[in-house]
């Protein structure tokens, strides 16, 4: 059964989380380039994958002792605020790719390999695999973050510029570093007691 409290938890994290990370970026410029419907089908899908692999990995964590796994938790939330507020701003990193055919399968596919590799590892899935193994809730977690993952490539590719002016990049990534150190003390909190 779906947890919709979970997933709205989920979605709020990652959501905050995946706004200022260059792969909204990447999407802006693709969907500025082609077709937002197919540039969004890859972007989607590469999402897919992350989210599996990181609910996959946040459901092993739930084999070890809770209050092992709660230290854990609370110690990778620390180490992911810090990184969101110590991370420098500069989204020129990783250029996309245009593909030269904008058939729907070489845009589906560049918007694809461009998440796929770019979001490898990236702090959100990490953040997933920790919420996944914080709630014990796989299918309500990862329906929360496909959702955040999707609506902030949504953003990115439909409206990144107009959000960008209403809503500093800092006020976004201080926000994302203030709720995950609220759920690092949570979770230190439960592991200590």
């Amino acid at each position: 059964m779906i947890s919709v409290t979970v997933a709205a938890v989920v979605f709020g994290v990652v959501f905050l989380a995946e706004l200022p990370d260059k792969t909204a970026l990447a999407g802006l410029m693709l969907g500025t380039r082609y077709r937002a419907s197919y540039v969004f089908a890859g972007v989607a899908a590469a999402f897919v994958v992350h989210v599996v692999l990181a609910v996959a990995a946040g459901s092993v964590l739930t084999l070890l002792p809770h209050r092992l796994v709660q230290g854990i938790v609370g110690l990778l939330f620390l180490a992911g605020a810090a990184m969101l507020l110590l991370k420098s701003d500069d989204g020129d990193d990783e250029e996309a790719r245009a593909p030269a055919d904008p058939s729907f399968w070489k845009v589906a596919g560049s918007g694809f390999m461009l998440i796929l590799v770019a979001e490898f590892g990236d702090l959100t899935q990490i953040m997933t695999a920790n919420l996944a193994a914080r709630y014990d809730d796989p299918l309500s977690v990862g329906l929360g973050a496909v959702l955040a993952l999707w609506a902030v490539a949504g953003l990115g590719i439909l409206g990144g510029r107009t959000l960008l002016r209403y809503v500093p990049l800092r006020l976004i990534t201080k926000v994302a570093a203030a709720l995950m150190l609220a759920l690092a003390a949570f979770s230190l909190y439960e592991a200590l007691s």
